[in-house]
């Protein structure tokens, strides 16, 4: 592990991206490299695409979210 220095505009934008998304500053951060780079190397792929296979990839299951009817 290791310290990354970034503007400090985008480490408030990292920051309050990070309350939004229950997360720590770390998580949030190392939540947009690790998507970017899969944007990168996938730049025909959707941002909703890329997240979707890798919830897929760890397990996560579609059915298994009940959505209340109105």
């Amino acid at each position: 592990m290791g310290i990354v220095n970034i503007d400090d505009d985008l480490h408030d934008q990292v920051r309050k991206a990070s309350v939004v998304s229950c997360r720590s500053i770390n998580a949030q951060a190392a939540f947009w490299i690790k998507i970017g780079m899969l944007c990168e190397m996938n730049p025909t792929q959707s941002f909703n695409e890329i997240v979707a296979r890798e919830l897929r990839a760890a397990g996560v299951m579609e059915e298994a979210i009940k959505v209340a009817s109105a």
